[in-house]
């Protein structure tokens, strides 16, 4: 490992509790809505294409709706800063379809609620 990488390395700052514990309801929330288990959207790797509709549905909610700096929800989703952009734009893009949109609503009312829950 080169000094480079050790020092990017070490310049990743951790994810506090109260994130984590937030991305995990969206996490929770997003894997209910689109039937996956919320474990594959902590994988490191892609998966499938609902699996990674669900996982980009959680980042942009956890975004969006919960207000999550797009840095901070990346770190705790394992992905770069960039892929949650991406994310977030494609479902924005995607909530034109009247359907997704709803659930999509459903899914904010239900992050919000339970955000202010311990």
């Amino acid at each position: 490992m080169t000094s480079l990488h050790r020092a990017g390395r070490a310049r990743r700052q951790r994810v506090d509790g109260e994130t984590l514990r937030l991305c995990r309801l969206t996490q929770a929330a997003a894997a209910a809505a689109f039937g996956v288990p919320p474990a594959e959207l902590r994988a490191p790797s892609r998966r499938s294409a609902t699996v990674a509709f669900a996982r980009q549905s959680a980042i942009y909610l956890a975004h969006v709706t919960l207000g999550l700096d797009i840095a901070t929800v990346a770190r705790a989703f394992g992905r770069d800063r960039s892929t949650a952009v991406h994310a977030c734009h494609l479902i924005e893009d995607r909530r034109d379809d009247p359907q997704l949109d709803a659930v999509f609503e459903a899914l904010e009312d239900v992050c919000r609620e339970r955000s202010t829950q311990s």
